[in-house]
């Protein structure tokens, strides 16, 4: 989505959990959307591919697994964040939600404080680019939690769309990221932009780094990478 703020897909069919979950995630600085079914949670993840999903085990229409299952299988979403939310508590459940691919498993009932800890680390883990935590490459500093950037110590000028571009890259640095994985990844694939408009916000970039513009690098014929300042040209 168009948005710092990690987009979280709830999956459950109890109002009273719904709310619950939802203000803590509201607290924690996150937004939010509501599926009450399987059905309703495809067709939401069709229309946009969330940050993370919160996923009943057991729901109206089909089991929680049933979609995991499907969320693994699909290449776009395979490496989707997800925890099951369940009152299911035997040994054997989690250890089913497990191998069946959920990156980790919350009894209820829990602790809101506890869920938010949890998705953090998740996201700490699987979406850095997500984090909180100062990103740095050389003499470029990004700072989340301000939502600004420096070069060499002095603040920057940059537009909305190259700082998320720019934290995207200092979350994965040396690796060579395509267009369409940008486009995905920075603006959502709903974002119905063309990929040669990634060049454009690269040109951006670069000219708002200044004297650190070499970090961007482009590697012909795929994309473009965030090098290290001791690394020569690609």
């Amino acid at each position: 989505m168009n948005s710092d703020k990690p987009e979280i897909l709830i999956v459950e069919d109890e109002p009273a959990i719904v709310q619950l979950v939802e203000y803590a995630l509201h607290a924690a600085g996150w937004s939010t959307r509501v599926a009450g079914d399987v059905s309703s949670a495809w067709e939401c993840l069709r229309e946009r591919i969330p940050q993370m999903v919160l996923l009943d085990w057991m729901l109206p229409d089909e089991s929680g697994l049933r979609l995991l299952a499907r969320i693994r299988a699909e290449p776009r979403l395979a490496a989707l964040p997800v925890i099951m939310l369940t009152a299911k508590s035997m040994e054997e459940d989690k250890i089913e939600g497990l191998d069946r691919g959920a990156d980790d498993y919350i009894t209820k009932p829990f602790s809101p404080r506890e869920l938010v800890s949890r998705m953090r680390a998740l996201l700490r883990r699987r979406l850095p680019e997500h984090g909180e935590a100062l990103l740095r490459n050389g003499p470029v500093v990004l700072d989340p939690n301000t939502r600004s950037v420096s070069v060499n110590g002095r603040p920057v000028e940059i537009g909305l769309s190259e700082y998320r571009l720019l934290k995207y890259l200092l979350a994965h640095p040396k690796r060579v990221h395509t267009r369409a994985q940008l486009l995905d990844r920075v603006w959502g694939d709903h974002v119905e932009i063309e990929e040669r408009t990634v060049d454009v916000h690269v040109l951006r970039l670069r000219k708002a780094l200044g004297d650190a513009e070499s970090l961007v690098k482009t590697v012909r014929g795929v994309g473009y990478t965030l090098s290290n300042p001791q690394d020569g040209d690609l």
